[in-house]
């Protein structure tokens, strides 16, 4: 009931996050800001009653246990789906739920750029990421997108998941949804199997190492679309970070494969509304034309920026011009847009309208 309690809680905040310590005062993250949400602070009795409820059988409550740490999705049959991480801290249990909000939106109705993301879903292969760190929206974007391609187009959509978020159902496409060991151990070694079932579009929870990147650009170059996230903060730096999963002498050959297969990166950065009605969305979007796939070819990802900054006709746009935006259609607040851009001193020219002179100048 305590459980309950607390979820309910979260839910009538619309909180994201749920954060439980023993000792301390139970937390949620709202609108991207950490609150209490009661007094009184969870006992520890409390809490392993709590993850009683959570862990009801005694096999994975003894390797919470032994292991320390497990992620797994809880359902409340009122109240919906919660993606739950069990952890130690100080030698006690801890806990953190996120609220997954099983509804999926328009990309209009997420604020995401709709012509650019309807193109991306239309690409038949390739390789598309979408970027920024924990809690920016980024499984929620690519959501859209599965939802988008399922209602739009007769395809099957193979996903790759730790622990499965959203459920779908089976519209024009039809989707096998995957979870990590449930449905498979290990994302290489699902992805190497992928190709023989037939997908024509793969979504990949995440990707964290050279293994399962390598896995990935496998599955785009034998003619699937593949969509994942990536926890970097541009496109730049997703570029970078790509070929800095393999040693140097293996980067010529992957900088080149890699040319050939990214289509796009979307990047997107959570900012509080001047309203006080939740966050909106900034992103940066870096759409691979020939230019840009040249620098990626030829290691030059630093010059990529100046081609996202003048990119506009090709669906680009950087972080400044995007939170730019924001600030001038009275969405977001100057400073908070500032403290969300990659530097301010661009970002206070992007808004003042002197990005032109700024360049020539330099």
């Amino acid at each position: 009931m305590k459980l309950q309690k607390y979820f309910k809680l979260m839910c009538e905040k619309d909180a994201s996050d749920l954060f439980l310590a023993v000792h301390a005062e139970p937390r949620a993250r709202i609108h991207g800001t950490v609150h209490s949400l009661a007094e009184e602070k969870v006992s520890p009795p409390e809490m392993e009653e709590l993850i009683s409820v959570l862990l009801p059988e005694q096999s994975p409550r003894d390797q919470y246990y032994k292991n320390k740490d497990v992620d797994f999705i809880y359902i409340d049959s009122d109240l919906g789906r919660f993606r739950i991480n069990l952890f130690f801290q100080r030698g006690t249990p801890t806990m953190v739920a996120r609220y997954v909000r099983n509804k999926t939106k328009s990309f209009a109705e997420l604020g995401l750029p709709v012509e650019l993301f309807e193109r991306f879903c239309s690409e038949p292969r390739g390789l598309i990421l979408a970027c920024g760190p924990a809690g920016n929206g980024k499984t929620t974007a690519i959501a859209s997108m599965i939802d988008y391609i399922n209602e739009n187009t007769e395809k099957h959509i193979l996903t790759f998941e730790d622990p499965i978020e959203y459920l779908f159902k089976n519209k024009k496409s039809i989707i096998n949804q995957r979870e990590m060991e449930i449905d498979f151990f290990s994302y290489p070694e699902a992805l190497r199997h992928a190709t023989q079932q037939s997908p024509d579009v793969i979504f990949i929870g995440t990707i964290r190492d050279e293994a399962t990147m390598k896995a990935a650009l496998l599955a785009a170059e034998v003619g699937a679309l593949v969509l994942a996230t990536f926890h970097t903060n541009n496109a730049v730096q997703t570029v970078e970070r790509i070929l800095n999963f393999f040693p140097p002498h293996l980067q010529a050959e992957m900088s080149l494969q890699l040319s050939l297969l990214l289509k796009g990166t979307i990047s997107l950065r959570l900012v509080a509304r001047k309203d006080g009605l939740g966050r909106v969305p900034a992103y940066e979007s870096m759409v691979v034309t020939p230019t840009i796939a040249r620098l990626v070819r030829e290691q030059k990802s630093r010059e990529i920026q100046t081609f996202i900054d003048d990119g506009k006709m090709f669906g680009m746009a950087s972080f400044k011009q995007t939170l730019a935006k924001l600030v001038k259609d009275g969405i977001v607040d100057a400073e908070v847009a500032a403290l969300a851009s990659d530097s301010r001193d661009e970002f206070a020219l992007e808004l003042k309208g002197l990005k032109t002179i700024s360049r020539r100048l330099s």
